[in-house]
This record gives structure tokens, C-alpha cells and sequence, in this order.
């Protein structure tokens, strides 16, 4: 298992575990202030638990844009869209961001998912011009996320010269060059504005040896710490599945994650499945959010809806967390409920219960 960068360097100063297939800073010793900081204010963490892996060759453009399901032929360069990289039945395998950087597309995923999606990568390398290379360990990341990331980054130094925060798009990426003070020695790094907006993080891709004083600039600079617990909190709340709620038996639809799918670019692997949902404008499941009255439920737990022999399932829990928000603690879930009950949701005379605890099904991401 991979140990990240960051938790060489901090490692003595915060609660290292395990996530998302390495070891990383789980908390700087309160999840729910390093929540609030990242909801109200600024924080830096560790996205050391996502790796890199690089696409080149001659036939790189026309190859990746067959295995995954968005367009990333016609990206621009120095723009990144999300993507689900799919099997023959239209199951999700795994879920990636691509980068298009001119002579090579840079490709980011988990940790965890990387050795399985690089063999599953080049099984599909027939007589192609492709190569596919792991630099994980040679081009570490570092986040900043919140509704003033802009001005941490700024004062920071950290927005490459002649570019407008404001003016980025989602997924646009700038090379810059960095000094910090009192240091005559320059670095280069990447400033990527996140794909996904409404989690409101920048990424900034840097060398190993450049962490430690990038991380001491921010914090100078406003940033508060944050560890991987108060990130995946956020991303719960926002209603954005990870592959452990995602892979197997998942269609790309129910995910709700629409702007991973492109319905004109052509053939890729798994599209016709996508493209007859699609087609008939229906999907039988929906990933939607559940309140409940007692202790979270574990993953792949029944939602029910009635009592007794005439109770039917509604749905199925895909991760349940207790996450502590302004003070209050709130057991919600993640769960695919069927399209019958989702529709039904706002009817609150049904019951709805998960192993006999009342449950309310909600629109993504929560209101808290």
C-alpha cells in the first residue's frame, strides 16, 4: 500500500489510516471543524491518495476516447473532463479524470483503483500506438478546497502569472512557476480547477521535495488543515459516489453523475448499454440520500417501504455515515432507490424504514 508524500512529512502531527487504497492524515484531530473550515472558510489537504497515470502514443487520442464515456478527443489542451471507463454490459469499472496535455493525456484516479485500471487498460491495447505509465510517485497532489480557496491561493502566490481564478473553467489546469519567500530556488506546479464544481477545490500538481513548503505558504496564508475524514464527510453530503458505491452491479445513469457521459461521440466500450437508457429516457434506479432516526446503516442493507408482509423494497444502501455538521450529528446514507419510490419520496404518509428504522428518502446533496 502506497504512503502518500504528505504523511512522510506530517505524519507525527495528525491520525494517519488508511484511504481510498493509501496511507494518508485522516483528521488533524476534529473532522467536524476540518468540515466546517472546508464548507465555510479554507483548508489544505492531502490528495495523495490519487494517482497518475500517463497515455501517450501516436494512436493515444483515438484509443482513450473508445474506452471511456465522455469525450476526450475533443478536449482542449490543458482541460480535463470526469469519466466512467465501463465493461461490454455497461457496469461501471472504474472512474477517472483525463487531462488532455498536448503530446499525452494525464489520467487520475484512487490509489487503490490505479494497478486495476492500468491492466484492465491494456488488455484493450491490441495493435495500438499506446502507452500507459504510472508517475504517481513523481507528481503528488495537494488540495484546496472552500469559499476562499481564491484568496488563500492568491496570497499564497500560487495563481500562475496573466490567469483569473474566476475565469477558470471546470477542469482547466496552468502551469506556474513558485518562490517562496526567502528562498532563491523556483518550482513548477500545476493549479487544476476540480471537474466537479460544487465541491469548490483547486488541486495544485507539484514534485515530492516541493510539498513541505507549499503546504507551510498556505497555511501562512489563511488555509486550515484538513484530512481525508472531513473530505469524504463533504463528498457525502454532496451526494457523490466513489467507486466502492459504484462498481459491480451500477449502471452510469443511476449515479446521477450526468456529466461523466457524452451521448454523441460514438462508440466506447459499454455504450450501447448507456445509449438504450438513455434512449427510452428511463432508469430504474437513482442514487438518492437518506435521513434516518437511528444508527447509519451498513452497505448493502434493504430500504423498505410499508410494514409488515405488505412492505416492499425500495431501494439499497450503498454507504451509511454518522457526519457531525455545526455541532448536530446527523446517520444519513447513500442508497439506489427504485424509480417507483423516488417519485413517491415527498409522500411522507408511506413509511419508509432500513432494518426497522424509519428513513427519509432526500434529493442529493443533503440540506445540512
Amino acid at each position: 500500500m502506497p504512503t502518500t508524500t504528505f504523511t512522510q512529512i506530517f505524519g507525527e502531527a495528525a491520525t494517519v489510516g488508511t484511504y481510498a487504497g493509501a496511507e494518508t492524515v485522516l483528521h488533524f484531530g476534529s473532522p467536524a471543524r476540518e468540515l466546517e473550515a472546508l464548507r465555510s472558510g479554507c483548508t489544505v489537504f492531502d490528495l495523495g491518495w490519487r494517482g497518475k497515470l500517463v497515455v501517450s502514443g501516436e494512436d493515444r487520442v483515438r484509443w482513450l476516447n473508445g474506452m471511456v464515456s465522455n469525450n476526450t478527443r475533443d478536449l482542449a489542451q490543458d482541460h480535463g473532463n470526469y469519466n466512467f471507463v465501463l465493461n461490454s454490459q455497461g457496469r461501471i469499472q472504474a472512474d477517472l479524470v483525463a487531462y488532455q496535455r498536448g503530446d499525452f493525456y494525464l489520467l487520475e484516479t484512487e490509489a487503490a483503483l490505479l494497478p486495476v485500471l492500468k491492466e484492465f487498460f491494456e488488455r484493450y491495447i491490441i495493435m495500438d500506438d499506446v502507452e500507459i505509465g504510472d508517475i504517481s510517485s513523481r507528481l503528488v497532489s495537494l488540495g484546496v478546497g472552500g469559499p476562499r480557496a481564491e484568496e488563500v491561493l492568491i496570497r499564497a502566490g500560487l495563481v500562475p502569472d496573466g490567469l483569473t481564478l474566476s475565469a477558470m473553467q471546470s477542469g482547466q489546469l496552468a502551469d506556474g512557476v513558485w518562490s517562496s519567500a526567502g528562498e532563491v530556488s523556483a518550482s513548477g506546479y500545476t493549479l487544476v480547477k476540480d471537474v466537479v464544481e460544487r465541491r469548490g477545490w483547486y488541486e495544485l500538481w507539484l514534485a515530492p521535495e516541493n510539498v513541505e513548503r507549499v503546504w507551510q505558504a498556505l497555511l501562512a496564508s489563511g488555509a486550515a488543515p484538513a484530512g481525508a475524514v472531513a473530505l469524504e464527510w463533504q463528498r457525502i453530503l454532496l451526494g457523490l459516489p466513489r467507486m466502492s458505491e459504484m462498481g459491480g452491479k451500477v449502471l452510469p445513469p443511476e449515479t446521477g453523475q450526468d456529466y461523466a457521459l457524452h451521448y454523441a461521440k460514438g462508440c466506447y466500450l459499454g455504450q450501447e448499454i448507456v445509449e438504450r437508457i438513455h434512449s427510452r429516457g428511463q432508469v430504474h434506479r437513482r442514487l438518492m440520500g437518506l435521513v434516518l432516526d437511528g444508527p447509519a446503516p451498513e452497505a448493502g442493507s434493504k430500504l423498505m417501504s410499508g410494514e409488515g408482509a405488505e412492505a416492499k423494497e425500495a431501494g439499497e444502501v450503498a454507504l451509511g455515515a454518522e457526519i457531525e455538521v455545526n455541532g448536530v450529528k446527523h446517520n444519513l446514507a447513500l442508497a439506489y432507490v427504485r424509480q417507483e419510490f423516488v417519485k413517491a419520496a415527498a409522500d411522507t404518509s408511506v413509511a419508509m424504514n432500513v432494518a426497522g428504522i424509519a428513513a427519509r428518502v432526500v434529493a442529493l446533496p443533503f440540506a445540512l
